[in-house]
């Protein structure tokens, strides 16, 4: 049985604001309570930089999408002789329908914008060292339930290229051994895209993908808040030998609000500025948020000239069609590589170096044997699932890039750079250059992180100070 609370009383001469606080706090305790752990006693480092504001504006875009989607769900009919025409309708005839299916169109884009931003400024900070392994994988889990959220509510406008994006992507699960055909089967729910799969894809757009994002973000949430949030020096404010007041409170902290609600406010303004701009003059960005063929009703009898999915899928489609069966002898090379390496450079047991080696013959021999289709899908799904080891591959010394060796700042911005290209490739129509720059950005991609256990450790880091370096403005 829980313990009794008592109740807080107040001066008869307060305030009407202040005794309905009481009140309220009297009542519902663990609301404030809440408010008092994640909020005003929450103590975060004084040092946060612009970089920091990406994280409450992915949360901004959430609530964005969920509201502009509850409207939206009130007006559209999940069928596939009316999907479209109930989309032409929401823009045509519902009022100020057309504000608000850009906003959710533009918030998807913009969804993706704030998210590859924060995901990038924990890879500066390394913000997924420990002991923030499981923060980075939540984060990263919340990145994956926001690519499939996207995949499926694409296909809902039912235009041309939604419909054929996922006909293409839906085949690709084909390829996979034994399973594929009755995965994509059972992915479609038809033979072909058809009304099953537009229901499917609704249903989980509305309600189920939903539903675990934002138990996600919740997780993702409550375990930063345990560990504390990281800083652009990867310098930990609290914990024994740590500066603290008289009341406890790390001195290189300030409480998150008032101080970075403020902060945070300052950057929503200005993104809810660029934001307003794109919906009311660029609501299309040239065809890169909303193709234009997907103003054209899906049908299943006329395929476009170039099937493409949407920007933010583009980099990992690009690392997907760079798998061709010339590309397989490449990748066979470096598995070559890598288990000599693994066998006689690498400080390995005796049983460990066979296993390498056993392990390199069998994948030699798979990567013969399977057609490159499905290793395209392999390495399309691996550049996602990396990302969640990325806390056990980093080993260098220092945390934060501004600690490291300079030469390792050339190296995050060529992955940055490497990441553009292959994202504006994704988009292009398919030909020998762009194939095999893509394939050289495909090999890039996978060894900034398969050799990060390598490469972190050289050259020698900067000396880390003991506390935040901190300049007030």
């Amino acid at each position: 049985m829980a313990a009794y609370r008592e109740f807080k009383e107040l001066s008869p001469n307060a305030s009407a604001g202040a005794k309905t606080m009481n009140w309220l706090e009297n009542r519902f305790p663990t609301a404030f309570d809440a408010y008092r752990v994640h909020m005003s006693e929450y103590y975060a480092p004084k040092n946060f930089n612009f970089w920091y504001i990406f994280g409450s504006l992915a949360l901004l875009v959430l609530v964005i999408q969920i509201v502009t989607g509850i409207f939206l769900v009130m007006h559209y009919k999940p069928d596939a002789a009316k999907a479209f025409e109930s989309v032409e309708y929401i823009m045509r005839d519902v009022p100020w329908g057309w504000l608000i299916r850009y906003m959710h169109s533009t918030g998807a884009s913009a969804f993706f914008v704030v998210v590859y931003l924060h995901m990038f400024r924990g890879l500066l900070y390394g913000s997924y060292r420990k002991p923030r392994e499981l923060v980075w994988i939540f984060g990263c889990a919340i990145f994956l339930a926001l690519m499939a959220e996207a995949f499926m509510g694409y296909l809902l406008p039912w235009g041309q290229m939604s419909y054929w994006g996922a006909q293409v992507i839906v085949n690709l699960f084909s390829a996979i051994p034994f399973i594929g055909p009755d995965l994509a089967l059972l992915i479609r729910g038809d033979y072909v895209v058809g009304d099953a799969t537009l229901n499917r894809f609704f249903s989980f757009h509305v309600i189920a993908v939903p539903l675990v994002l934002l138990g996600l973000v919740v997780a993702h949430l409550l375990a930063l808040h345990d560990v504390g949030s990281n800083n652009p020096d990867g310098i930990e404010i609290k914990g024994p030998g740590k500066p603290v007041d008289d009341k406890g409170h790390p001195l290189d902290g300030v409480p998150f609000h008032p101080y970075y609600t403020v902060h945070d406010i300052f950057g929503v303004a200005i993104f809810l500025f660029i934001f307003s701009a794109i919906i009311f003059f660029a609501p299309e960005f040239g065809g890169y948020f909303l193709e234009y063929n997907n103003f054209i009703p899906a049908d299943p009898l006329k395929t476009p000239a170039h099937i493409a999915p949407v920007w933010y899928f583009t980099p990992f489609y690009s690392m997907l069609r760079a798998i061709t069966s010339e590309m397989m002898y490449a990748l066979i090379a470096c598995v070559v590589l890598g288990a000599g390496f693994g066998v006689l450079k690498a400080r390995l047991p005796g049983i460990m170096k066979g296993i390498v080696l056993v392990a390199a013959v069998v994948g030699i021999v798979l990567m013969l044997a399977i057609d490159a289709k499905f290793w395209g899908v392999v390495v399309m799904g691996g550049a996602v699932v990396i990302l969640f080891f990325l806390p056990w591959l980093d080993h260098s010394p220092a945390r934060s890039i501004r600690y490291r060796p300079d030469w390792h700042k050339w190296v995050y911005g060529v992955f940055v750079v490497n990441f553009v290209i292959l994202a504006y490739l994704g988009v292009q129509p398919p030909s020998p250059i762009g194939e095999r720059v893509s394939q050289v950005g495909t090999l890039f991609y996978f060894g900034f992180f398969l050799l990060m256990p390598w490469w972190s450790r050289l050259g020698t880091p900067k000396p880390v100070p003991e506390r935040v370096t901190f300049a007030a403005h």
